[in-house]
């Protein structure tokens, strides 16, 4: 309509068939021509080219002052509207205040999930941006889970540990103890995955073909919930998180062994043993104090996570979320320097396949190509090691100026 009416006034040499006339039905059109011009003006005022590389910010700035500079007028040439018009740039105002309180930002992020030498793959990764709100802050959740004796536990946690976390932060009505919170919320998980174990005997999970209740599956769960202001991780297993804060590797989670020495005095008040067969292990069979379902073998295996709520700095580069599969072979220095070199440099080519390295190759997917970089170095890099397990790996980009 616009491009109309920019030709009904610029179109000086068209014959009118219409005699000019000094009467009411002249001014009337003088008017309605009157118009149109102004409305051209106008929607050209407002119709402007946005570069595509300017953030949503930009775009509303630029907007809102195409707004405040166009006025809204009658026929006769006066304001008709001045309140409306107010109150459509408050409006955008308003919004724009209110994004900046709710401190919104992006999750940036990649994962790599394989199989590695296993035969199956029982390793599951969740990934949930901005999943809820507390405080009027945006959380994202990330949690990867290494399944033993069957992925089902894994996957339990992988489907309904978020939606858990969720419920409890949204449902409180007093300001969230985070260790409190995440306690509460692995004992439910833990529940349910015995629930599905008690039910086991109707499904068509394999390990029913081992065991006729699923009691000897289980999963290790580490969980980080980052926040705009603070990272709060919870770990039940021996999954790890890692944060690289200019160059240092700073692990927000230690892993549950059995011989770990407060562990295995833990295990021992129990009534419990830790047996030394290929490595320390609860009764001999589990190598890891805490989990995620094993039924069988509580109350020496318990689901109480540990919980830690570290404060964002500017200085903070990276978070890794990965299982044993790749902590057994890397340490937390090398993970982080894979991770910055992919992060320091947007070029960095992906890294080309050897043959035989990545064996039974599950999935993949990512919001950011260095961070994507990153997980796949850090799993080529443990394959190569020689890791024997599967390998899950999260990077998650914490840099705030980019």
């Amino acid at each position: 309509m616009a491009g109309m009416c920019c030709g009904v006034v610029g179109d000086t040499k068209t014959t009118s068939t219409v005699e000019p006339s000094s009467g009411r039905q002249g001014r009337r059109r003088r008017m309605e021509i009157h118009q149109l011009q102004f409305l051209a003006d106008a929607a050209s005022k407002v119709v402007m080219p946005l570069p595509e590389s300017s953030n949503r910010k930009r775009r509303k700035v630029e907007i809102l002052e195409a707004i405040q500079n166009t006025t809204s007028t009658g026929g006769d040439g006066h304001d008709v509207a001045p309140k409306q018009a107010e109150e459509e740039v408050v409006g955008t105002s308003s919004q724009t205040l209110n994004e900046d309180v709710l401190h919104k930002e992006m999750s940036r992020f990649g994962l790599t999930v394989v199989c590695g030498r296993r035969r199956d793959l029982e390793d599951a990764v969740a990934v949930k941006p901005s999943f809820c709100q507390s405080d009027s802050q945006d959380l994202h959740f990330y949690g990867v889970y290494d399944g033993h004796g069957c992925s089902h536990a894994a996957m339990k946690c992988k489907d309904r540990m978020h939606e858990i976390v969720k419920e409890e932060v949204e449902n409180s009505e007093k300001p969230i103890e985070w260790k409190d919170t995440m306690v509460k919320c692995f004992s439910k998980m833990d529940k349910d995955v015995t629930e599905w174990s008690n039910r086991a005997s109707s499904s068509n999970c394999r390990c029913e073909l081992q065991t006729p209740q699923c009691d000897a599956v289980g999963s290790t769960s580490v969980v980080a919930l980052v926040a705009p202001d603070k990272i709060i991780v919870s770990n039940c297993g021996d999954s790890r998180a890692v944060l690289c804060r200019n160059g240092v590797a700073i692990p927000l989670s230690t892993d549950h062994k059995p011989d770990r020495p407060d562990e295995l005095e833990r295990i021992e008040k129990a009534g419990g043993r830790v047996i030394y067969w290929d490595g320390a292990r609860v009764l001999g069979v589990l190598a890891m104090s805490r989990a995620i379902g094993d039924n069988y073998l509580k109350p020496y295996v318990i689901p109480e996570p540990e919980v830690t709520v570290t404060e964002r700095t500017a200085e903070d580069e990276c978070l890794i979320l990965a299982s044993d599969g790749l902590w057994d072979v890397v340490s937390n220095d090398v993970a982080c320097s894979v991770a910055r070199m992919c992060l320091s440099s947007q070029e960095v080519p992906s890294p080309p396949r050897s043959p035989g390295s990545e064996l039974n190759v599950a999935r993949g997917e990512s919001s950011d190509k260095a961070c994507s970089d990153a997980s796949i170095l850090l799993t080529k890099l443990a394959l190569a090691r020689r890791s024997t397990d599967n390998v899950s790996v999260v990077v998650i980009d914490l840099r705030r100026n980019l």
